[in-house]
């Protein structure tokens, strides 16, 4: 799986420009399923990378984020961040308080959202986090709701997806219900999962 994701990260690179191709009428992964992939809490996606890819992977992400960190200053991009970051800490059903900080903590690291305060980062993201917290399927909602405004700037919309798997990949695993988040959010953009990996 982290190959393949870091193939299609080069790839993205050498494309960033480009326009993704649909996925728009595709019914999301996941829905009505509260939360994602529910029974499978704990299980990683398997593969036989190492350690050492997953790494270089977010780090080849990070660097592709930053190559158009002048683009990424809207505040559509900052909400739909945020949201997507949330879902993704919330995709397995629970959050524990040291995930939360620790979420937290890589969002005001990151060298692209630092375009933004740190407080109206970690007040979007809690928000987001609660409302998935309080009603998963509700909060989903309203996260997707919030993803789906980026889809008019193409950079964007594909920067709102990387954050997600950067944020996803921070801990060396891609949970299954990781996945099914960032397939949600791409369905909300109108880009093909498969742009990216999964």
């Amino acid at each position: 799986m982290w190959d393949r994701l870091k193939d299609q990260a080069k790839n993205l690179q050498q494309s960033q420009s480009g326009r993704g191709s649909g996925g728009q009428g595709q019914a999301p992964y996941g829905q009505g399923q509260a939360p994602y992939g529910q029974g499978q809490r704990g299980g990683h996606a398997t593969g036989s990378s190492s350690g050492g890819s997953k790494a270089q992977l977010v780090g080849l992400l990070k660097s592709q984020l930053a190559s158009v960190k002048t683009e990424l200053k809207s505040g559509a991009y900052r909400d739909a961040s945020m949201a997507m970051c949330a879902l993704v800490a919330a995709a397995d059903g629970h959050v524990e308080q040291a995930e939360r900080q620790r979420v937290e903590e890589l969002i005001v690291s990151n060298e692209v959202l630092q375009n933004f305060p740190a407080d109206q980062l970690r007040q979007r993201f809690n928000k987001h986090l609660d409302q998935l917290i309080a009603n998963f399927e509700a909060g989903k909602a309203e996260a997707l709701r919030e993803i789906a405004k980026a889809a008019k700037k193409p950079a964007e919309a594909r920067a709102v997806i990387q954050t997600g798997i950067v944020v996803a990949g921070a801990d060396g695993h891609f949970e299954q219900s990781e996945q099914f988040a960032i397939r949600d959010a791409c369905a909300a953009l109108g880009l093909s999962p498969t742009e990216f990996g999964v």
